[in-house]
């Protein structure tokens, strides 16, 4: 018996295939190779066409199935999640309207503006625990205004998991939690929010039928089944954006626990049992996949756009051609702590939440033309990603929320001795990595929908741990240092 997900990201699109009664990762690949294109028509536009993610997704599966080599009936779950916060369009017939305007877009960012001083801070933030941003909601507003020909044809509206999750079933469904990412959601009156419907115009036959995130949302229609190779009437019994996705991946459920990722965007996601939000809406509140009406269980989301884009810009511009991001690690450990007096303030994809939604751009400060090279320039940009982390957590503390422990797979930035000793010494967390990513999540919280798990500990029984790096006491001292002046060089900024 085997459990089936996928993780629909902004880089690529990964499959994963797992036993059910061992929880073992039995097949996993992605497409495409190098990374998915992102259409950038003006500065701060990001879209993808949802038609490439199904294309990738069907060769990522191709590849699993040739694999594991299994018959597809004994796949009995399947699992999906997908790049937070975007827009999806369909018409009647379901077919898109338009690309999918993505996260990392920031062309939404004065229509929630907007939003906010017009329906109030003092209504917003205790309903949808956020200012409406730059969020789903601010994106339609958009095209709303902009695109006349395109809304008059909108039939549905979708987050990325809920399209793939269509091309799978025939059927358009969301959840609560993509609603609450959406920012569509009210959770003091557990509904659909009026104030954002009424304020923006929106039709509510816009939004899908609403379906629990662990359950039967749909099943494998014929056409699906014909083109992926799947059984017909597979369920499909669990969906979420990805940062809720990683923290179940990681078995993060309960309030205080602590999970986070660094792949192009970079994140720290905490577990709160009570309702809270950030006054600012620098860090973003946002319903967790075990969330209900009865039992509080919210997800304080820190996200930096400018995560590992970063580390990837300085492959393709700083270093030589061939070399791998492993190769990249070991020449940013040759540089010390502060980087000689370097800063990089990673700013430059898209508008960031945690400056209040500004869209500051990256900048590099302190460059001394004769002491410094390219190792320099290397560990500089990972120490700046992670004191932007920091810079976030210490508003998540400001909430309330007490960092210890920070879970983590082990991946992208995380394969880095530099960026994670740094993150480990200047927020004073110990970091646990484990051997899990967003696709095997997937599958397991597809597991728990269908009834094959019984709680999330079984679920995530077999979850591996790595290794564990504590904060560096003796050091502490030059990254605080470090993080003073990047401090100093950010306020200079703004």
């Amino acid at each position: 018996m085997y459990l089936l997900g996928f993780d629909v990201g902004s880089s690529s699109v990964k499959v994963c295939l797992v036993e059910a009664e061992s929880g073992k990762t039995i097949a996993q690949d992605f497409f495409p190779k190098v990374e998915m294109p992102i259409i950038a028509q003006k500065p701060g536009w990001a879209e993808q066409e949802p038609e490439s993610w199904w294309t990738n997704l069907k060769l990522a599966f191709e590849s699993v199935k040739t694999q594991a080599r299994i018959d597809s009936g004994e796949i009995k779950a399947i699992g999906i999640s997908w790049q937070m916060h975007g827009l999806v369009l369909v018409d009647k017939n379901k077919q898109t309207l338009r690309p999918a305007i993505i996260w990392c877009d920031s062309r939404a960012v004065p229509y929630g503006e907007k939003a906010f001083a017009a329906i109030g801070k003092e209504k917003c933030l205790p309903h949808l625990l956020n200012s409406p941003g730059n969020f789903t909601a601010a994106k339609l507003a958009w095209v709303k205004e902009n695109e006349p020909h395109i809304y008059n044809q909108i039939d549905k509206l979708m987050l990325p998991g809920d399209y793939i999750g269509m091309r799978l079933t025939g059927d358009i469904v969301t959840t609560v939690e993509g609603l609450s990412e959406g920012i569509f959601w009210d959770f003091k009156e557990n509904r659909l929010s009026e104030e954002v419907m009424n304020y923006f115009g929106f039709d509510e036959s816009f939004i899908p039928a609403i379906k629990p995130t662990f359950g039967v949302q749909g099943t494998v229609s014929a056409e699906a089944a014909k083109e992926l190779g799947l059984k017909e009437g597979t369920p499909v019994c669990y969906r979420a954006g990805d940062q809720p996705n990683n923290a179940l991946s990681l078995n993060v459920f309960n309030p205080g626990e602590i999970a986070s990722t660094a792949g192009t965007s970079g994140v720290v996601y905490g577990v709160l049992g009570q309702v809270n939000y950030d006054p600012l809406s620098r860090v973003n509140t946002f319903a967790h996949v075990n969330h209900t009406a009865e039992q509080t269980r919210l997800g304080v989301l820190l996200c930096i756009n400018g995560t590992g884009i970063l580390n990837s810009w300085m492959k393709q511009n700083i270093v030589q051609t061939g070399m791998s991001y492993n190769d990249m690690n070991h020449l940013a450990s040759q540089s010390p702590i502060g980087s000689k007096g370097i800063s990089i303030v990673p700013f430059g994809n898209g508008a960031e939440r945690i400056l209040e939604n500004k869209d500051s751009g990256c900048s590099i400060h302190g460059i001394n033309f004769n002491i410094h090279n390219r190792s320099d320039l290397l560990r500089a940009a990972q120490e700046g990603i992670v004191f932007s982390f920091q810079y976030g957590m210490e508003i998540m503390k400001e909430m309330g929320m007490d960092i210890r422990i920070i879970r983590a797979g082990n991946a992208n930035m995380f394969l880095s001795p530099v960026f994670r000793q740094t993150l480990a010494s200047i927020s004073g967390a110990s970091i646990e990595l484990y051997d899990t990513d967003g696709s095997a999540g997937a599958a397991k919280g597809a597991g728990i929908g269908a009834g094959i798990y019984t709680s999330n500990n079984e679920a995530f029984a077999s979850l591996e741990k790595l290794a564990v790096i504590h904060p560096e006491a003796e050091l502490l001292t030059q990254y605080q240092d470090a993080y003073g002046k990047w401090s100093e060089t950010l306020k200079g900024k703004r």
